[in-house]
């Protein structure tokens, strides 16, 4: 157990700080409102659907269909970076990256660049980050601010769309620092005949989950029908390679937020120091939170929610514990072949304090809230 907490470092330090935090706030009753059951579920739910596209072979043949015609690796490296981008403001970028980080790597090696691995999935990850910030279900934070703020559709996208257009011309310039060498995507073993059957069910449970991100259906129905379903097709193994280890992270960081919250001289302090302060207060404290537990805590300290909702979504970038959806993509890259640990946390860390001092310079000229 100790050797197994060494290597799921970043869960170490949830779990320890959920166990420091409740010798201030004993657990009670209150201790299951911390814990967001649906965004477990549907995290459990992706996960198992994106091992099963896997197993199949779906995720190699889509690979050879969009990349078997591109010659440039700018190219390629700029779709996997804008796949991300865009459809995150749909997919959340959970999702968007549970999907296309796998994708990414895919990819890459089936081109012999895998030297470029490291910063494509830090790409695709700030991609990801960057562009869910321009709806309210883009990521759970959104979500929440818009629905506890009242403010309109368009008061949302008056202030979110002029930093999502910066952060979009941030990633492409720092596309141009990519190779523009020739590439050639390797002959496919693929024979692009998928097995008919498993295909549709996972898709269909693909889109049975979606509907959940967009809070059409529950999640206790989502998930029981997704595992009955992977059960009844015998594939029992995939629900053995789901990344645990990624939800008990989160069950700790939902614990430690929660009973900050509870402490009283911690609240008091609080709503001292947010006062006019909302942009780069919630940034700070995204960093060692998470922009989504840095929401929930601080939105009962203000009423600036536009504050809040530009902070939290810049504050996104910087540590790897900024956004959970961070997590996942580091999490999928240091299960790869030939993972690079150190090196991944140093370029992510290089890349993310850079675009975080450019955004938060811009946000607090731009919208002095």
């Amino acid at each position: 157990m100790f050797d197994y907490l060494k290597k799921e470092k970043v869960l170490s330090i949830a779990l320890i700080l959920g166990i420091v935090s409740s010798f201030f706030i004993r657990p009670d009753r209150k201790y299951l409102d911390y814990i967001d059951m649906r965004v477990l579920a549907l995290l459990f739910c992706l996960m198992l659907l994106v091992k099963g596209y896997q197993s199949i072979g779906l995720l190699d043949l889509l690979i050879v269909k969009i990349f078997g015609r591109v010659r440039s690796v700018r190219s390629m490296c700029r779709t996997l970076i804008l796949i991300c981008f865009f459809l995150s403001m749909i997919m959340t970028n959970d999702v968007a990256l549970i999907t296309f980080v796998p994708f990414g790597i895919l990819a890459l090696k089936r081109c012999g660049q895998e030297k470029l691995t490291i910063r494509v999935v830090v790409l695709q990850t700030m991609a990801a980050n960057l562009g869910s910030m321009l709806t309210p279900i883009g990521n759970p934070q959104n979500l929440y601010l818009f629905s506890v703020s009242g403010m309109s559709a368009a008061a949302f996208f008056r202030t979110m769309l002029p930093l999502a257009a910066v952060s979009l011309l941030l990633l492409m310039a720092v596309t141009f620092l990519l190779p523009d060498e020739a590439v050639r995507m390797e002959e496919s073993h693929v024979s692009g005949a998928l097995p008919r059957k498993e295909t549709d069910i996972y898709s269909i449970l693909f889109v049975l989950n979606l509907l959940v991100v967009f809070r059409v259906i529950s999640w206790i129905p989502a998930i029981t029908i997704t595992v009955v379903a992977v059960c009844l097709i015998r594939r029992w193994r995939l629900l053995m390679q789901v990344d645990y280890a990624l939800l008990l992270t989160f069950v700790g960081f939902f614990v430690f937020v929660g009973n900050i919250g509870r402490i009283p001289a911690v609240s008091t302090v609080l709503a001292q120091i947010l006062n006019g302060r909302e942009i780069p207060v919630s940034v700070l404290f995204s960093q060692f939170l998470s922009n989504v537990p840095a929401a929930l805590l601080l939105s009962g300290f203000t009423k600036n929610f536009a504050g809040l909702l530009v902070g939290t979504n810049v504050g996104g970038l910087g540590t790897l514990i900024a956004s959970m959806a961070s997590l996942i993509s580091y999490k999928q890259y240091a299960v790869s072949e030939h993972a690079e640990k150190g090196r991944y946390l140093l370029t992510f860390t290089l890349y993310n304090i850079a675009g975080l001092a450019i955004l938060l310079v811009f946000s607090l000229w731009y919208y002095r809230l």
